[in-house]
């Protein structure tokens, strides 16, 4: 198990990788209240409870942990940023579970309590098992189709698993995130959301998406905002709303065949 010292080099590694976006003067609690402030309204069925707490075993031996919002049998897993956790998807969680999704919001190994085999460096850490764990969880909970919602390097991890698992996840949507891995494998339904000026050291990040956009297999909608904020952190913006109405519509259309 890593060490307290491990993981906070960890953190300082993910707050110095991921970009500025206009908003990282602002504090990681700012973040998250920004987030419930601006979507907790939306839904036309409040949801008031407290979410449903639960350990998860993963395949290599790790337990992540995860809050779970709403029932039904379409299920959504939210994997966080590097800069987040669980708590983080509060608001969106509460949104979806109003619109009749069963929603899942873990934290990813070596966040919160979760633990698991390479924490210690999390760029390198297999997280695409966490994904899996989540998603067979809601399945084992009676969901029969499984969305994954994925901001910057829950994205990755998304996709990630899509590639390991093809017929695991049913849908995906990528905030802010461009997969390293072959466009080509991506062959579920999928829904980019990227901010135009949203850049990193190496610059910005839209070139790379919209590339990885053009190879990538229908079904895909690629949706660009303006502005500079980076995946979750777009929740603190003025487009919180119109992302929201973005993401239940592609969750709500019908499925095409595969």
């Amino acid at each position: 198990m890593a060490s307290d010292q491990a993981l906070a080099r960890i953190r300082r590694r993910i707050v110095g990788w991921l970009p500025a976006c206009g908003l990282a003067a602002v504090s990681f609690i700012g973040a998250c209240s920004w987030i419930r402030g601006t979507t907790e309204q939306s839904g036309s069925q409040r949801i008031e409870n407290a979410p449903a707490f639960v350990r998860i075993a993963t395949k290599d031996g790790g337990v992540i942990y995860a809050e779970i919002y709403g029932s039904g049998d379409s299920g959504v897993v939210l994997a966080h940023g590097g800069r987040f956790n669980k708590e983080s998807w509060a608001a969106q969680a509460r949104v979806l579970a109003n619109a009749g999704f069963h929603v899942l919001a873990f934290d990813f190994r070596g966040y919160g309590s979760s633990r698991g085999p390479g924490q210690e460096d999390i760029f390198t850490a297999p997280l695409h098992l966490d994904v899996l764990a989540a998603v067979r969880e809601l399945r084992a909970r009676g969901a029969k189709t499984v969305a994954v919602i994925g901001g910057s390097l829950g994205g990755g991890a998304a996709a990630n698993a899509v590639v390991a698992e093809p017929r695991e996840i049913d849908r995906l949507v990528l905030l802010g995130a461009t997969p390293e891995g072959p466009p080509e494998a991506l062959k579920l339904p999928k829904l980019y959301i990227m901010s135009r000026d949203d850049a990193n050291a190496d610059g910005p990040r839209l070139p790379a998406l919209q590339a990885h956009f053009e190879k990538a297999p229908e079904p895909k909608e690629l949706i660009v905002l303006n502005g500079s904020a980076h995946a979750q952190f777009i929740f603190g913006t003025e487009h919180a709303d119109r992302v929201m109405r973005e993401i239940v519509r592609f969750l709500s259309a019908p499925f095409p065949a595969r």
